[in-house]
């Protein structure tokens, strides 16, 4: 290693890339960070430390922590606390999985790839579609993707989403979409939070691509699908259902119900909460689409010999075919999150996922009706739920979930975080109004970990803070 690796860009070499990309600075280069969010001054950086500092320094942060095992959680909004059997990181731990690179050559990947062949087998019966995709990144990069795939389709420039499509998502779509692909617009949500289904129709016409509903919704709603689909295709528009894979378990699959394209999120499918991340996208299409989803696809063979084998088939990802041909330049996957996935279902089994989703969606219940049971609390999700539910609280949402940590309750996600990603959208809101009027909602998910005393534990904590606290709905 030569004396001056890490030694910075000199003034020749700076002027010399500048020049090359034709900006007379590296300010420049950076013109549209709005100056708000820029760090003009040097970072206040203490003085380096030894390792067995380090050490001692993330044991005293980490000992002014409540461990999460000691927590009772009702987070959800997109990650869930799900049980994680033993034989998932049992799997997945394995070298030739854990460490597996890129299966370009089938001789010597048939493990990997049947992994992967088995998991798109598994995402196509859990929705009741075609074809799947080998996994992608998250639920909201596999959204903005299927909407790029619907633009090609139908040559079309607008993307109509349901306001109960998670605002990260639509973030995501917003962004991706911003240089390629169809625009996307945003319908709101009638008084129990679900889609307005009038309000959808009226906004489909000749323009749209696809209709885009996630099911249940980001509150916890379920959605009319078949009712979608048909005002989606009436405009010869494609219909994208963002669905949760849990709740297929005891819901219709949205393949049968008219959709065209289904994506989501499989975090819950025995991935680790593991503070948001990583993630695990998915993909399934009809026949139809086939050629226009993004990623690999693996696909079932046999060699000269008559053995069944797998090999990476239909790439059409830039890396491997004419960039102006490719559908997408995504040129990877999750696939360690999809084979924990696979262990997952494989492990719960055709049985065991419509019981988990029966255990889910019955605490739930069970859980909703105490709190609606307390003094000043009030629904806001109506209807009936699979996992999650919103209600509204007789005091800012945010407030109450910090005072019941000390507790030992991670009292679910309050929605004034999202506030800005729903101005306009709710029923008898207008304008700015959605910050005021998510203020004192939060979102709560209920999982099968949550046993009935831990239920009526929370329920009874909430309750007692509510009773001392300032503000009181009558």
């Amino acid at each position: 290693m030569g004396s001056t690796s890490y030694v910075a860009h000199s003034a020749d070499d700076l002027g010399e890339m500048l020049a090359a990309v034709r900006a007379s600075s590296v300010d420049e280069l950076f013109a549209e960070v709005p100056e708000e969010v820029r760090l003009r001054e040097p970072l206040a950086l203490p003085a380096g430390l030894s390792e067995a500092e380090v050490v001692a320094e993330l044991r005293r942060l980490a000992g002014k922590d409540m461990p999460a095992s000691q927590l009772v959680s009702f987070l959800g909004a997109g990650v869930y606390d799900h049980y994680v059997p033993a034989v998932v990181d049992a799997v997945i731990s394995r070298g030739e999985f854990l460490t597996a690179y890129t299966p370009y050559q089938p001789e010597r990947s048939q493990g990997v790839l049947q992994t992967i062949f088995e998991f798109q087998t598994a995402i196509c019966e859990l929705t009741g579609m075609d074809v799947s995709n080998a996994s992608m990144y998250d639920a909201g990069t596999a959204l903005a993707e299927a909407s790029i795939l619907a633009g090609v389709q139908t040559r079309r420039g607008e993307v109509v989403l349901s306001a109960g499509v998670h605002p990260e998502y639509r973030q995501v779509l917003e962004t991706e979409s911003a240089g390629y692909g169809p625009r996307p617009r945003t319908v709101g949500l009638k008084t129990g939070a679900a889609t307005d289904v009038d309000a959808l129709a009226a906004a489909v016409g000749d323009g749209t691509a696809a209709v885009v509903v996630q099911q249940p919704n980001f509150f916890g709603a379920l959605e009319d699908l078949p009712a979608v689909a048909e005002l989606a295709h009436a405009a010869g528009a494609l219909l994208i259902v963002v669905a949760d894979p849990v709740s297929l378990g005891v819901l219709e699959a949205p393949g049968r119900l008219g959709a065209d394209v289904v994506v989501g999120e499989g975090q819950a499918l025995g991935n680790a909460m593991d503070f948001g991340g990583p993630g695990l996208g998915y993909m399934a299409v009809t026949t139809r689409l086939m050629r226009r989803i993004p990623g690999r696809l693996v696909g079932e063979t046999v060699d000269l010999e008559g053995r069944r084998g797998y090999v990476l088939t239909l790439q059409t990802r830039e890396q491997h075919i004419r960039r102006e041909k490719a559908t997408s330049n995504i040129c990877s996957n999750h696939a360690l999150n999809a084979l924990a996935t696979l262990v997952y279902l494989s492990w719960l089994g055709k049985e065991g996922l419509p019981e988990l989703g029966l255990h889910c969606a019955r605490k739930a219940a069970y859980l909703r009706g105490r709190l609606l049971a307390l003094r000043g609390v009030a629904a806001f999700t109506e209807g009936p739920v699979f996992r999650e539910f919103a209600v509204r609280l007789p005091q800012p949402a945010a407030g109450v979930v910090a005072a019941l940590v000390p507790q030992g309750y991670l009292a679910g996600v309050p929605l004034s975080r999202f506030a800005g990603r729903f101005d306009g959208l709710l029923s008898g809101e207008g304008g700015d109004a959605a910050s005021a009027a998510l203020d004192d909602v939060v979102l709560l998910a209920v999982t099968e970990k949550r046993t009935k005393a831990e239920l009526d534990g929370f329920a009874d904590a909430l309750g007692r803070h509510l009773a001392t606290g300032e503000v009181d709905r009558g």
